[in-house]
């Protein structure tokens, strides 16, 4: 247990600029709180303590402001950063090294029986806001833009961005230079309009052609 503790406060160390120390990090980051307590929760629940589990998951949303059903699976060094309105159901998995900003929402779309909600795969990055619905996989170094809207698989390396969230990348700067940067990420929609204003330029163009012929 106090492997895992240790674990898990050296990756957000690593990864969060504002962190000073491992007793700030303990005592104090609601994120890291939440998944401590989840951790015992999740432990009760797979011993089939289920109202005990759940008692525990309420009183960690009491204190942070962060859901995480009990039954979810979460890997090493899960870092929600901020954390309020943070929502885990409860078949979701979260591999290794995720992070997870405020108001993110891993949930179901309700159309669903059995497994509802979506796996996160290593070091993948959901910004501010972001929701993904469904029982779907996002791929490993995979990266949701805040506020967007996922509906459908996401590809390792991918970016994700809009609502519905659209794949506007794949492999693209390394994730070591800006794995934390959730912000400076392609807009799908000025990309479309910039490809139609060279279309309409190009037509123009081609118009002003014909005319001078004439």
């Amino acid at each position: 247990m106090f492997k895992q503790v240790k674990e898990d406060i050296a990756a957000i160390m690593r990864r969060d600029p504002a962190a000073r120390s491992f007793w700030e990090i303990y005592l104090l980051y609601p994120g890291y709180k939440a998944v401590r307590m989840h951790r015992r929760a999740h432990k009760h629940y797979n011993k089939g303590h289920f109202f005990r589990a759940r008692w525990i998951s309420e009183r960690c949303r009491k204190k942070t402001g962060i859901e995480i059903h009990p039954a979810a699976k979460i890997g090493k060094g899960l870092l929600i950063d901020h954390g309020t309105g943070v929502v885990i159901g409860e078949t979701c998995e979260i591999g290794d090294y995720c992070v997870l900003y405020q108001g993110v929402t891993l949930g179901g779309t309700g159309k669903d029986s059995g497994k509802r909600h979506p796996t996160l795969g290593d070091h993948v990055l959901v910004g501010a806001g972001a929701s993904i619905l469904g029982p779907f996989k996002v791929g490993d170094y995979a990266k949701v833009a805040a506020g967007s809207v996922v509906l459908a698989e996401v590809p390792p390396h991918g970016t994700a961005v809009g609502v519905p969230a659209r794949v506007v990348k794949v492999k693209g700067q390394p994730v070591a230079e800006d794995s934390m940067d959730h912000v400076h990420l392609p807009d799908p929609v000025s990309q479309e309009l910039c490809r139609l204003r060279n279309k309409l330029e190009k037509l123009e163009r081609t118009l002003g052609e014909s005319n001078d012929t004439l």
